[in-house]
């Protein structure tokens, strides 16, 4: 049974807008459950608090003071983030120990270093050069935890379920109110000047077109071969391009290059770590892609990093976070001519209104990513941005119309997009088949599931993608789950087998 949900309407009652104002959150708890309505053990299950906690909040006898619980309990609702700005919880001042003095990205004396531990939250408060590296290095370092992660029948164990299950508080990625609260910064915070004067060699405009001249030939190799042949050279190279921010010397015009190129590789290993299944780090990439693209004053590589942020939420998050990420990256490059980059951030924004069953604006927004990707590239479309065609928006719209039931819209779009012309991208072809096959499943039709799914492992054999490994597993339990007849049966049984052999 599907979770209940709060309309839109109930956010524009004047009393819950002054009850959430005041932080009365058991005045909110209550007025929700009247103008929903909901019982109390709905408004539990939405937002993970106990019904007897909520009956003691309603009451008065209990306030919710701090600031997770708070995040925990709004999100869970849907709150409008809008209506209550938070700060992200988690942000400890910098220690106090006696350190030898030394000089920040900005040209500032800083006294104490910044602590970096795989576990440690990502630094939110202020918007600083220093803290970018900071952000980046945190990504880089959790990331390489990861290699040595356990794993279950199901893949890595994320550090997070770890900590679940040793009873930690292992601080989490930020989500809801709180990633809101990290695109209201990138969207307010003036960039500021971004040079280094040290000891170490002078940075040339030549190093930094070689450093994204490289990062470019890893995407090649990515859209070709899949994650799994490229993550560990790009986490290495973004280690690289930190070190040189780091202990080089370098102008303003230079930095914003150098952090151009940070934030680029940052949001292109998120990508990498997400196709490869490990999407705790794919998160922290990504929001310290966002935070090197700010300290770049690059609105292009900020709505980048937004829009795979997009992917993110509506594929392992709250679908809620995909369309605000695609709403505020949309918003930042509006005065440009980038109709490719927005009709991208269009799709990731249908994607996130499909997975929360909200039909309507889905269609919408695929149907204006559909006008602007047939205007053709605009002069500000950012090079890296390869993928947008009109094979791109069909399967993107098939995607949107299989998470809301129409398997027929469905199958129509894969079909379209399959038969694209999409020079080199084998794995986005293996998972546009994947996906064909799974509304053939679920539209009974087991036949043309099991073909069009023998092609997409056909893929999934050569490359290295985890994601489409777990779309041929999904699939696997579609086909278990529909009815067959004796040749479409021996078909299954022999898919599955081959789906089964991709993990073993």
């Amino acid at each position: 049974m599907s979770l209940p949900s709060v309309p839109s309407r109930v956010w524009q009652d004047d009393a819950v807008r002054s009850a959430l104002a005041d932080w009365d959150f058991g005045q909110v708890s209550r007025m929700v459950r009247q103008l929903v309505p909901l019982r109390q053990e709905d408004v539990a299950a939405l937002t993970g608090l106990s019904q007897s906690y909520l009956s003691m909040l309603e009451c008065g006898d209990r306030r919710l003071t701090d600031v997770s619980r708070v995040v925990q309990f709004l999100t869970g609702l849907g709150t409008p983030p809008d209506l209550v700005r938070l700060p992200l919880p988690g942000i400890s001042p910098l220690p106090d120990a006696a350190e030898p003095a030394r000089t920040t990205t900005s040209g500032q004396v800083s006294s104490a270093p910044v602590q970096v531990t795989p576990t440690a939250p990502d630094p939110t408060l202020p918007w600083t050069a220093d803290r970018m590296l900071t952000a980046l290095r945190l990504a880089h370092v959790a990331d390489s935890t990861a290699d040595w992660l356990p794993s279950d029948a199901n893949g890595p164990v994320s550090a997070t379920a770890m900590a679940d299950a040793a009873g930690t508080d292992t601080p989490r990625p930020a989500s809801g109110i709180a990633l809101n609260s990290m695109i209201q910064r990138w969207d307010a915070e003036q960039a500021e000047p971004l040079r280094r004067a040290t000891v170490g060699t002078r940075v040339s405009l030549e190093l930094c077109g070689h450093l994204q001249g490289t990062l470019d030939e890893l995407r090649v190799m990515d859209k070709g071969s899949g994650s799994g042949a490229v993550a560990d050279l790009a986490r290495a190279h973004l280690a690289l391009v930190v070190r040189i921010l780091e202990r080089s010397t370098y102008d303003e015009v230079t930095g914003r290059l150098l952090a151009a190129v940070a934030a680029d590789t940052a949001t292109q290993a998120g990508w990498f770590a997400f196709d490869a299944g490990r999407t705790d780090s794919a998160r922290a990439y990504m929001l310290a892609g966002l935070r090197a693209a700010h300290a770049a004053a690059d609105d292009r590589l900020g709505a980048g990093a937004l829009s795979y942020l997009a992917i993110h939420g509506y594929s392992s998050g709250d679908p809620r976070d995909a369309v605000r990420a695609a709403e505020a990256g949309r918003r930042r490059i509006a005065r440009l001519d980038a109709p490719h980059l927005s009709a991208t951030l269009l799709t990731r924004q249908a994607r996130g209104h499909a997975a929360a069953g909200e039909g309507e604006a889905a269609r919408r927004a695929l149907g204006e990513a559909s006008e602007l990707c047939a205007r053709g590239r605009g002069e500000d479309d950012p090079h890296w941005l390869y993928w947008m065609n009109e094979g791109e928006i069909h399967g993107q719209s098939g995607s949107a119309h299989l998470a809301l039931g129409n398997t027929a819209r469905a199958v129509e779009s894969f079909g379209h997009a399959i038969r694209a012309e999409r020079a080199g991208e084998r794995r986005t072809h293996g998972l546009f088949l994947s996906r064909a096959a799974q509304a053939h499943a679920r539209a009974g039709d087991l036949d043309a599931a099991c073909a069009t799914g023998e092609e997409a492992v056909s893929i999934a054999e050569t490359v290295q993608s985890a994601r489409l490994r777990d779309h041929l597993r999904d699939l696997s339990a579609d086909l278990r789950r529909g009815g067959s007849t004796r040749r479409s049966g021996v078909g299954a049984r022999v898919l599955t087998e081959r789906i089964a052999a991709l993990s073993s």
